[in-house]
């Protein structure tokens, strides 16, 4: 049976979308998929809770910044590069299709050298350094919006595709009495959910604890704290309910909500609209990070879908509040248009029409 092999990691938002797309191939595809990722984090559980078969390879961060654990992560990611050229020489996949992050270097690196085609998508507006590096490794780069393009070489003119965001087939099948039987909640009850992404958000679980009278006003707060940053209220509100981390309920707690207060990661500001959420969103921004959920947060804002939060306590109180009490807004938000997002089909179609050619 023909072989695909896919890559990426170091986060629920560079895996989930991938693994949607894998389910959607493998329904219009005889074929075999697995999966390369970190030796090291959440990989692993989460790939093969679906069914695929995961190996694990060396990798190093790469870094835009001085630090000395980039010489060290030099010998990592080398490492990885030949971990990765084993695997795929034993497994021979027909294609490499790449969901980004630094793991998902090395083995786009080794697919070029043994002349197997690479894929890549990018699910933020602007790319990551691990995109702009395998772009140079891939026949084909799929970015969600037409601004994206605007962030990569002219050069690349056929190679690059608008595709939007690969979404779980979860989504569409989401059930907010499903949602609300597992928070043990009535229909009545109004939600305002609380995500912090796979690991959990000490600022948003600080402005959660610092909010939670007010939030509590109007809605039963349900709060994904993380399994890194657990919940630091001190106050046990009765319409309080702290989680360290949703699995496959997600759908249907999100389809359950009023409004979503979040981080503006790609997979869950893509998930969320998908199920027309208004959100609040709180991007990680500053030193750590290259400023991806900014471009993102502010994308959303603009296309009227959410609002970006960057004040205290007192601010979100008001603002929360405010939503609240204005259910046109929240309707409004809800029913913004962003992007067409057919990413799932799109991708796969291509994915499968590239191997055929290959018969």
């Amino acid at each position: 049976m023909i072989s695909i092999a896919f890559t990426g990691g170091g986060t629920g938002g560079h895996i989930y979308p991938g693994l949607a797309l894998a389910s959607r191939i493998k329904k219009n595809f005889p074929c075999r998929i697995f999966w390369i990722g970190s030796v090291s984090g959440m990989d692993r559980a989460i790939v093969e809770k679906a069914g695929l078969k995961f190996f694990g390879i060396p990798s190093g961060k790469l870094r835009r910044y001085f630090s000395l654990k980039n010489i060290s992560d030099i010998f990592m990611v080398a490492a990885g590069f030949f971990s990765a050229l084993r695997i795929l020489k034993r497994e021979a996949p027909v294609l490499l299709f790449s969901k980004g992050s630094f793991a998902s270097v090395p083995p786009c690196a080794a697919a070029k050298f043994l002349k197997i085609p690479v894929f890549t998508h990018e699910s933020d507006l602007s790319p990551g350094l691990a995109t702009r590096i395998n772009t140079r490794f891939a026949e084909r780069v799929f970015v969600p919006y037409k601004e994206s393009i605007a962030f990569f070489p002219s050069s690349l003119g056929e190679k690059i595709r608008v595709s939007g965001n690969p979404v779980r087939p979860e989504f569409a099948e989401a059930n907010p009495a499903k949602g609300r039987a597992f928070l043990g909640l009535g229909e009545a009850e109004r939600i305002l959910l609380v995500l912090g992404g796979s690991l959990g958000s000490r600022e948003i679980n600080e402005l959660v604890d610092a909010c939670l009278p007010e939030l509590t006003r109007y809605y039963t707060v349900v709060h994904q704290t993380g399994e890194k940053e657990p919940d630091s209220s001190q106050t046990r509100a009765e319409r309080y309910k702290p989680y360290p981390y949703f699995q496959d309920e997600i759908p249907h707690i999100i389809a359950a909500a009023e409004l979503v207060l979040c981080r503006s990661g790609a997979g869950t500001i893509w998930e969320c609209k998908s199920l027309g959420k208004p959100m609040v969103l709180v991007p990680f921004r500053g030193s750590g990070t290259r400023g991806d959920q900014v471009e993102n947060a502010k994308l959303f804002e603009d296309a009227g879908a959410a609002l970006c939060f960057t004040g205290g306590a007192a601010e979100l109180s008001a603002l929360i509040s405010s939503l609240a009490e204005d259910s046109d807004r929240r309707k409004a938000m809800g029913e913004a248009k962003i992007a067409e997002n057919n990413a799932t089909t799109l991708i796969a179609e291509e994915i499968i029409r590239r191997i055929r050619e290959n018969k």
